[in-house]
């Protein structure tokens, strides 16, 4: 291996004293100038380089100051990134002092323990003091080549090390112990940095398309181009990404994308570190608007303008990702396999296997015979053996994906393919994102090609809109494997009655495709799937199935979260909606997939409960017909019948159970389920005037979640203090329901979960939550407790307008308040304390948080439990709640 000369000439030994503030002023001058032709456009490989050479003069005079009488005996190494001149703005200085131990003295001890202790003390210590962040690092060198032996990373900083000023010998002698003849041959290093890379993904889920990547450690991120350069390095002695072309492994057009695509992602990180001002890589929301407006992205509005930037930098990391692909499978075959391990063996007359890859069997196969295009992935699924596409087939794809034109779209046989993918046992997913990394989904399905990279500025959707499709569809296969049976076990169930799954993906990959159009997505969405449908020869009555599924995709979702299910008449305006079993599989399938890739916190135990418990009532519902609607009379007698069951296994006297539920109207019947009305009347039953007002928790209730009940002599701040509570202690608020005796008494109880999204699972931590909310309720004062929890970093970057509606009550019982807005702490008891102040009663709410928005729904009459019909009382109530929750 070449050995990396000093960049900087000796100079005389300095004895002047330093000036701190001489130091600093002089790096924060070159620094400004540095971001000031950066924002001029200078390329910023150019300025990495710049700034190395600037630190290299720096630290060489510094040393010259510290240890330059040592110069015979320490070499100063800069290592990683620094080692390579490659130094961003804020970027951390890796430096390693090598010491010369080999001549002391017997029974002395090593010099760098006694001499030059204080010495480099106070030179590490000068770097601090200059706002110079060093990672020093100081050993001898037996040290240095032990450490590389145990460590690929310490290998991995060594051969980008180059020395900066010293003894030129020492540094000369580490070189030669450090190749690949000596430690870490070429394989054993390839093999350690592949391990690395697939820990490296699992960190980050193995997609590089969250909404807040990391440029530099993320798939398809700096850190995939700089092991490429490792690796060559290794087996090579490479010094040059540009040797890849020299190599025949990338062509002149791909070297160009990947030197663009870093440059590009060096301009990115170097923003971010001008922006926050340290060595910040994680392109966070904070700072995405303020770098699309830096880097010159134009819109409409600022949203426009930071998708437009996310878009570029997603099909950026995209390409690095198909490029890291292909340049690990040559380095694979050149590293671990010779010539003569090569086993080719045919498939068919366009395609062979090499060494289990499979390869186009000529160059111009493409061009013979365009179909293969499509083929290609077809046989990837019917050949387990296979591990892939070999990176030379890769690279053709890519150079013939202009073939993919409107007569290849409209083509029969190219349409009879694509539909094999989607019925295929085995691999659907997987060729999806191939065909996607590979820019052949894009060139099939133009309308999909606008939605790749595509970022929707919220925190509802953290994936890019293809990332999340393709989620969608990987969730909607693994309910027909055996394997996640446990992870949704009704929708392996349900899964198993469905004829057609293909019909199922297709809803999958085309429900969002219209995301950015300008138009409703859903409407949007059904007409493209009705395109699709209908030039790939699906059935009429199919193409019905699936049209409607994109249409209605949110459908099941938003009848969940937002209506009240324990009603009858909403669970019979649901039913009519779906009209069939068929179609309700289908859609309770796309929901539950849908939900879970979008958000990873998204999917609890209430969402399942809640989806659940609607399926099992829609189902319900059908099968009596549309004609025989169940009437809310039946229901609560069958309720009450299912809970006296219950109560008779504890042995509740009847007579007990009458008293309690004389002073409970039929509303409280319909609103809960058996157990939750048994556990209730069991609490009531036992408790005295000295107990209330009672607060109860259960860990986990049929719903899904931890439910606290409260009973107490009815009170007006009772909802404005509880939430109150409740948010201060950190819990989510899923479901509120308050019920008036005809005594006097209320019931309140909360669906909650932790801001986790998991249960309350600890003994103490459920004690503490009922005496808090009890001690706050026994000594209520004036106002409720201030929540002072923190608001999230995100809401600021996300503030929603505050909107409030009123509607009404079909069944003219209640005013309905649907309020959107900024999810912030305190929200529910803000709107409590408003309520409070007009004489305003709250009989339910359905709280929905997602991110930083907030929709709830509250159903609301007046102290005589009337709906509010005054035009002049909801416009003063309106105006109070937008006073007290913000405008935005």
């Amino acid at each position: 291996m070449a050995i990396p000369r000093p960049l900087a000439p000796e100079a005389a030994f300095v004895e002047a004293p330093l000036d701190i503030r001489a130091y600093r002023a002089r790096i924060e001058q070159f620094e400004s100038a540095l971001v000031g032709r950066f924002r001029n456009g200078e390329l910023v490989g150019d300025l990495l380089r710049a700034r190395a050479a600037f630190i290299d003069a720096l630290l060489i005079e510094l040393w010259q100051h510290f240890l330059g009488a040592y110069a015979d005996r320490l070499a100063l190494v800069a290592g990683g990134g620094y080692g390579r001149g490659e130094l961003s703005l804020r970027s951390d200085i890796d430096l390693i002092v090598l010491l010369d131990c080999a001549t002391h003295t017997p029974g002395v001890e090593c010099l760098h323990h006694v001499i030059y202790q204080s010495d480099l003390a106070n030179f590490s210590n000068f770097l601090w003091d200059i706002g110079l962040k060093p990672g020093l690092s100081v050993r001898t060198l037996d040290e240095c080549i032990d450490q590389a032996g145990k460590d690929q990373a310490d290998i991995t900083n060594l051969m980008e090390s180059r020395l900066l000023y010293g003894n030129a010998d020492l540094y000369a002698a580490l070189w030669t112990q450090i190749g690949p003849d000596r430690i870490w041959a070429s394989r054993h290093y390839f093999e350690a940095k592949l391990a690395e890379q697939r820990g490296r993904y699992a960190k980050f889920h193995d997609t590089a398309y969250n909404l807040e990547p990391n440029v530099k450690e993320g798939p398809g991120g700096l850190r995939d181009i700089q092991m490429i350069g490792w690796i060559i390095k290794r087996h090579y002695n490479s010094q040059n990404l540009r040797d890849l072309i020299v190599h025949g492994w990338l062509t002149e057009n791909e070297y160009t994308e990947l030197v663009t695509s870093q440059e590009f992602l060096w301009r990115v990180r170097f923003g971010l570190h001008a922006l926050t001002g340290k060595c910040e890589d994680r392109l966070l929301f904070d700072h995405q608007k303020d770098l699309a407006n830096q880097l010159g992205y134009e819109g409409n509005d600022v949203n426009e303008r930071v998708e437009r930037f996310m878009q570029d930098y997603f099909r950026t990391v995209m390409g690095i990702e198909r490029l890291n692909e292909m340049l690990l499978q040559l380095f694979k075959e050149a590293v671990l396999h010779g010539a003569e391990d090569f086993l080719i063996l045919p498939i068919n007359r366009y395609f062979q296997a090499v060494n289990n890859y499979i390869e186009a069997v000529h160059p111009d196969i493409f061009n013979e015979e365009p179909l293969a295009l499509l083929q290609i992935f077809l046989v990837l699924q019917q050949n387990s053996a296979l591990h892939g596409v070999r990176a030379s087939s890769i690279r053709l794809i890519r150079q013939n994906l202009h073939l993919i034109d409107e007569g290849f779209r409209n083509d029969p046989r190219a349409c009879a393919l694509f539909m094999s993918i989607l019925r295929q046992p085995r691999g659907i997913t997987h060729q999806l994102r191939r065909m996607n990394r590979y820019g052949v989904m894009a060139a099939y399905l133009p309308a999909f090609g606008r939605v790749v990279g595509r970022m929707q500025y919220d925190l509802f959707h953290v994936y890019t809109v293809d990332e999340h499709t393709l989620f969608v569809i990987r969730n909607l296969r693994r309910f027909s494997v055996e394997k996640f049976r446990p992870d949704h076990p009704l929708c392996n169930e349900i899964f198993e009655l469905i004829d057609k799954p293909e019909l199922l993906y297709i809803a999958g990959l085309m429900h969002d495709i219209a995301k950015g159009s300008g138009h409703d997505h859903s409407v949007a969405g059904e007409n493209i799937a009705e395109d699709f449908c209908r030039r790939h020869g699906v059935h009429r009555r199919d193409t019905a199935l699936v049209t409607w599924l994109v249409r209605n995709h949110l459908l099941m979702s938003l009848t969940a979260q937002r209506k009240d299910i324990s009603d009858p008449k909403i669970i019979h305006e649901f039913a009519e909606q779906v009209e069939d079993q068929n179609r309700l599989n289908y859609l309770f399938l796309l929901t539950v997939a849908d939900i879970r890739a979008t958000n990873p916190t998204l999917w609890n135990s209430w969402r399942d409960a809640l989806l659940r418990d609607l399926y099992a009532a829609t189902r319900w519902a059908l099968r009596r017909g549309l004609d025989n609607p169940l009437e809310r009379t039946e229901q609560i007698a069958a309720i009450k019948t299912e809970t006296l069951h219950l109560l008779d296994t504890h042995g509740m006297p009847r007579e007990a159970v009458d008293r309690i539920w004389n002073d409970l109207g039929d509303e409280y019947f319909i609103r809960y389920l058996p157990d939750e009305i048994a556990w209730h009347t069991i609490a009531i039953a036992s408790c005295s005037d000295s107990d209330l007002p009672l607060v109860l928790l259960r860990p986990m209730s049929q719903r899904g979640s931890p439910e606290i009940f409260v009973y107490a002599r009815n009170q007006d701040y009772i909802f404005a203090h509880s939430t109150a509570v409740l948010d201060q202690l950190g819990l989510t608020i899923f479901d509120a329901k308050i019920i008036t005796t005809r005594n006097g008494f209320v019931l309140n109880s909360y669906h909650v979960l932790e801001q986790s999204e998991r249960p309350i699972r600890d003994q103490m931590r459920q004690i503490d939550i009922c005496r808090k909310l009890r001690s706050c309720l026994l000594n209520p004062g004036a106002a409720p407790l201030k929540v002072e929890r923190m608001e999230p970093r995100h809401t600021k970057h996300f503030q929603v307008p505050t909107r409030i509606e009123f509607k009404e009550d079909p069944e003219g019982r209640y005013t309905i308040i649907e309020l959107v807005a900024t999810d912030r702490p305190g929200l529910l008891s803000k709107v409590g304390q408003a309520f409070n102040r007009f004489g305003i009663r709250l009989h339910n709410a359905k709280i929905s948080t997602i991110g930083s928005y907030a929709e709830d729904i509250f159903y609301i009459t007046d102290l005589h439990n009337r709906p509010l019909h005054a035009a002049q009382l909801r416009e003063a109530l309106k105006t109070a709640i937008t006073e007290m929750v913000g405008s935005n």
